[in-house]
């Protein structure tokens, strides 16, 4: 018998399709070239334009302040009067007058006044004048916004009576005020005895520093011991700034 001849098959047409993939020619897009629209859209390179703001046109709301006067303090009031209202007139802007019926200088906006806090800041540097602080002191509340007042009694510390409250106010002044001047110096503050209440004036930080050596004086802490303090913290704030 011949030897039976091997079947040659055609490769069907899966077979030929698998094995030579089809390329398929993708139509090519046209190049774009930049147009003055699509740089004028790029805003890192080019700053935009913007008109001018108009001028406002609003006013203030018209407010008014009244503060009280002691009468222990009318007399310095009335002699420095003509260095008083020239601040509250020429840099806020504002009307004063004093009012000697109800022993109380008042305040008020005018048209011209651009600042909404410079009533207030009125109302606090004529407050600070009252309280018993310099003049020029006081003042320095219109020219910095990072000065604040703060006042306390002696009996919120500890209860004190008769010749107990009167040492305590003493060791706080020091002979000749040197206790007071030097507590001024180290912490950068201006500290007014009146009677048994004290008042600081200063920046946040200093009034702390003041008045944790003031409290020290109060509970009977010795000079010397709040002097070293005051020298550390002194030091310190020194490097600080």
């Amino acid at each position: 018998m011949p030897a039976p001849t091997a079947i040659q098959r055609a490769p069907s047409a899966l077979a030929i399709e698998q094995d030579a993939p089809e390329t398929i020619a993708l139509p090519q897009s046209p190049t774009l070239e930049p147009t003055t629209n699509d740089l004028d859209m790029n805003m890192d390179d080019a700053q935009p334009l913007f008109a001018p703001e108009k001028p406002t046109t609003l006013r203030l709301k018209p407010e008014e302040r009244k503060i009280r006067i002691p009468p222990h303090r009318m007399t310095p009031l009335k002699n420095s009067w003509p260095k008083i209202y020239p601040p509250l007139v020429e840099h806020l802007k504002l009307q004063v007058r004093m009012n000697l019926a109800k022993k109380a200088v008042e305040l008020r906006t005018s048209p011209s006044t651009t600042d909404t806090g410079a009533i207030q800041k009125g109302a606090d540097f004529l407050q600070a004048f009252t309280l018993g602080f310099d003049l020029d002191d006081a003042i320095a509340l219109l020219r910095l916004d990072d000065l604040y007042i703060q006042s306390f009694e002696i009996k919120d510390v500890k209860t004190l009576s008769g010749e107990h409250l009167s040492r305590a106010v003493g060791r706080i002044a020091g002979k000749d005020g040197k206790t007071k001047f030097a507590i001024e110096n180290a912490s950068r503050t201006r500290i007014v005895l009146a009677d048994s209440k004290v008042h600081i004036l200063g920046g946040f930080k200093n009034l702390n520093v003041a008045r944790e050596a003031i409290v020290s004086l109060i509970l009977g802490s010795p000079p010397g011991k709040v002097y070293g303090n005051l020298r550390t913290v002194g030091a310190r704030m020194k490097e600080r700034f």
